[in-house]
């Protein structure tokens, strides 16, 4: 049997003189994944079609320079301490009032300007895994008052790709003090391969009968709502295009889909608490993913702001539409809404999530 490996390789310096390296996770099987330790971005990930070709699947950009500069769409990287928005940057926890930079419409987005995105992890061969798994294990700190979050919090996070092709992102955290706590990724997906073009002929289901329709801004407006006789019912598979452009306010706002789906409650017997979140498929290439969670929702955003500005390591561009974002998570705006499934964390306590992508195409006779 192929044995799985683990390199780093150097990768320049990020703003503040701190080395930055990229790790290969490599299945021996085919699929192939690059970790950088600044933001803990998924800069590659090599998965073959079903005819052995293979292609960079996820967006990455040339250069460490490029990832650091400002505004760049958090493109593979891990978002904490909060990904997704609070709203004005506001929240109050245990009767105490706390302040995050509101950066986006007014509002704090994935953790503040400076947040786990920007930062360098500590990297390692993940001690655990056997010689059957790349593993990569990343460790930061946040110190207390970071980006207006209370409490320290020590994060891990291991990304493993075993023979099978899948990768999977395990996050842990601890706090000294009562926190909260959401964490994801945002790679941003196109199953044909980076800077192909749009992912408008992508199918996507979800498993899922109900979103959250948001404002103007992202930011929720109440309760989740049914997505029966919607544009945003994937619960059966469709072009991501179809009804893109259809006449609803939710799409005219966003410019297409930046939403957080409701999944569907993990069967009883399921394996680690896992539930399928979302499968999507290329037709012409012939890939598949499926998206596996502990996470009670997804964000899906269609890549509506990409505008050509941005291009991979081979030079092409990254236009509107250009990839889809999964991002496994809970739900935005949690710590101001007492109905939604709680983001606090206290001492003593440790948050736990894991996240797999799938490839089933791989396992087809």
């Amino acid at each position: 049997m192929p044995r799985a490996t683990l390199t780093g390789t150097p990768f320049g310096t990020a703003p503040g003189g701190r080395p930055v390296h990229r790790w290969r996770l490599d299945s021996g099987t085919g699929v192939t994944a690059d970790v950088l330790t600044f933001g803990g971005v998924l800069h590659s990930l090599r998965v073959p079609d079903p005819a052995g070709r293979s292609a960079d699947i996820v967006l990455g950009l040339p250069t460490l320079a490029a990832y650091a500069a400002p505004g760049q769409p958090f493109l593979g990287a891990l978002v904490g301490r909060y990904a997704n928005r609070l709203a004005h940057g506001r929240f109050t926890l245990d009767g105490h009032p706390h302040q995050v930079p509101a950066t986006d419409r007014g509002h704090a987005l994935h953790g503040g300007p400076e947040g786990f995105h920007r930062r360098v992890w500590q990297a390692a061969a993940d001690p655990e895994a056997g010689p059957e798994l790349a593993a990569l294990r990343l460790e930061l700190h946040s110190p207390d008052g970071e980006m207006g979050f209370p409490g320290a919090l020590d994060a891990r996070v291991t990304y493993t790709l075993d023979a099978e092709g899948t990768l999977a992102l395990e996050y842990r955290a601890r706090a000294d003090r009562a926190t909260v706590v959401n964490l994801t990724n945002h790679a941003y997906f196109n199953l044909a391969g980076a800077g192909s073009g749009d992912v408008l002929g992508h199918t996507l289901a979800l498993d899922s009968g109900a979103y959250l329709p948001v404002t103007a801004e992202a930011i929720p407006l109440g309760p989740p709502v049914p997505t029966a006789g919607t544009p945003f019912d994937f619960r059966e598979p469709h072009p991501i295009g179809e009804r893109i452009t259809a006449d609803d306010g939710q799409l005219a706002d966003a410019g297409g889909y930046d939403h957080c789906w409701v999944l569907d409650p993990a069967p009883r017997r399921a394996v680690g608490g896992l539930r399928r979140a979302a499968r999507l498929a290329d037709p012409a290439a012939g890939r598949r993913m499926e998206v596996w969670t502990t996470e009670p929702g997804i964000q899906v955003y269609t890549g509506n702001a990409l505008d050509g500005s941005l291009a991979g390591p081979d030079g092409k561009p990254f236009e509107r539409h250009g990839a889809v974002c999964l991002e496994t998570q809970h739900f935005p705006d949690a710590p101001n809404r007492p109905q939604y499934p709680s983001t606090v964390l206290r001492p003593g306590q440790e948050y736990r999530s894991r996240t797999e992508f799938r490839f089933p195409h791989l396992k087809d006779d």
